[in-house]
């Protein structure tokens, strides 16, 4: 017996033991998906209904369920921000929670942020600084950009603050808050800008 038939057999043996037709072997049980839930929430001032699969992210049924898609779905693993949407007043990436877990929540998106007839300040801004290129992260960034203001202004630090006891304006916060939204066109500077302008502090420090 040579060291490959025995490798040959031992691969047989091993496939008819663990295949659907084994001598013995019990049928798999078919996956049973769980039963939808009901969940409700404010979206962009109006009230939505939906029965979901309790597996559904908020971002899926944002995009699939209320045909929100200006909500982007980017890496899929909340490590680009494409799909930052703004909960209970909190920026959080839609695609790393579950939907079920907002019921009853307030949830704004880009689309709630203003209309092409009506822009939202910041909106405004990132236009008038080119904050964007190929728009792909620009819902995100923009709600981002809102919740950063909002951040600030009620004095939640971050790893930029030197002050724990006073938040400022600066730069430096801007960066370290929209860390978690990348460009991949890499307007960066533009997007401070942007930022700088809708609060009303200029175009640099």
């Amino acid at each position: 017996m040579t060291r490959r038939s025995v490798l040959a057999s031992g691969a047989v043996t091993a496939a008819a033991l663990s295949g659907p037709m084994a001598i013995g072997a019990a049928p798999r049980a078919q996956a049973v998906p769980p039963a939808p839930v009901a969940v409700k929430f404010e979206v962009n001032g109006k009230i939505r209904a939906l029965s979901l699969d309790p597996r559904t992210t908020l971002l899926d049924a944002l995009r699939e369920h209320l045909h929100l898609t200006g909500t982007k779905k980017g890496c899929d693993h909340g490590q680009c921000g494409a799909c930052t949407v703004i909960v209970e007043g909190r920026r959080i990436n839609s695609c790393l929670t579950l939907a079920v877990m907002h019921d009853g929540d307030k949830v704004t998106t880009i689309e709630g942020l203003g209309t092409p007839d009506d822009l939202h300040p910041m909106q405004k801004a990132f236009v008038a600084h080119d904050g964007y290129q190929c728009g792909y992260c620009t819902p995100g960034q923009i709600c981002s950009a809102v919740a950063v203001l909002g951040e600030i202004e009620r004095g939640v630090p971050s790893h930029a603050t030197a002050d724990l006891m006073e938040v400022s304006f600066s730069d430096a916060e801007l960066r370290e808050r929209m860390s978690g939204n990348i460009c991949r066109c890499a307007a960066y500077p533009n997007i401070i800008a942007a930022i700088r302008d809708a609060a009303g502090k200029g175009d640099k420090a």
